[in-house]
């Protein structure tokens, strides 16, 4: 492999991370032009979308191409991108060093356990439906409820690999959970429940990068990413809707 190709595979390999795991597009942008930069390309020109990242060195005939096949949301890991690439900048490590532990960044798994994605869940459930009711006499089954959701969530979407359709059934567990729980006098107000219960599913940082991303002008991947978030909400809300319209 040349130095170029070496610049050009080590850029792409820092965006692909930083695209996969959630990062915004300007970030990713700035953070491979800051890798060839500091690796002695005085102009690189790069193309990043949610699907895939492209790049080349002007006066060079060298580019190359990285699709994005996978995405979720991992930002210890874009964290972890950004500090190796000031490491670069510090000239604490060389090039290869820095193709190198992206390569271990990528293939390491940095996700949460699910017994703390689950604790997760249930400190987002009921502490953001105190906040919306200032009551808490439907905190615990909000708690219960929406850990469970998460849960039915998070299994589907491991096994099956289709995320709007593991939103669509979590919902209909978790509009199902509450008329339960309502039903049976365990809580005394089924829309506290489901709001509370929904929260940990709701598609918060897709929407929030897809607003920064419109505002730093890229009108590809922006709308990409709002459309995403649309259709994810759209899940959540077509799941809750069939229990309303069923009870």
């Amino acid at each position: 492999m040349t130095t170029d190709e070496l610049i050009i595979a080590t850029c792409l390999r820092a965006g692909k991370i930083m695209v996969e795991n959630g990062s915004e597009i300007s970030r990713v942008d700035d953070t491979m032009i800051r890798i060839a930069q500091n690796a002695g390309v005085i102009q690189a020109n790069t193309y990043v979308t949610i699907t895939g990242v492209m790049m080349s060195i002007s006066g060079r005939n060298a580019t190359q191409i990285a699709s994005v096949n996978k995405r979720t949301i991992d930002l210890e890991k874009v964290a972890q991108v950004n500090q190796l690439s000031r490491t670069f900048a510090d000239q604490q490590i060389d090039l290869p060093t820095l193709y190198a532990q992206l390569g271990e960044l990528d293939g390491a798994s940095r996700s949460f356990p699910l017994w703390l994605q689950l604790v997760g869940a249930a400190l987002v459930s009921g502490p953001l439906m105190i906040m919306f009711r200032h009551e808490t006499i439907n905190t615990w089954p909000t708690i219960i409820i929406g850990t469970l959701g998460y849960l039915v969530f998070y299994l589907l979407n491991r096994y099956l690999k289709i995320k709007f359709l593991s939103e669509l059934v979590a919902a209909l567990f978790i509009g199902f959970a509450a008329e339960w729980a309502y039903q049976v006098g365990w809580g005394t107000n089924i829309n506290d429940i489901i709001i509370g219960a929904l929260m940990p599913l709701v598609p918060g940082v897709p929407l929030t990068n897809a607003v920064r991303d419109i505002l730093a002008g890229n009108f590809v991947s922006g709308p990409a990413r709002a459309v995403e978030a649309l259709i994810s909400a759209a899940a959540l809300g077509f799941g809750i809707a069939v229990v309303i319209s069923i009870f």
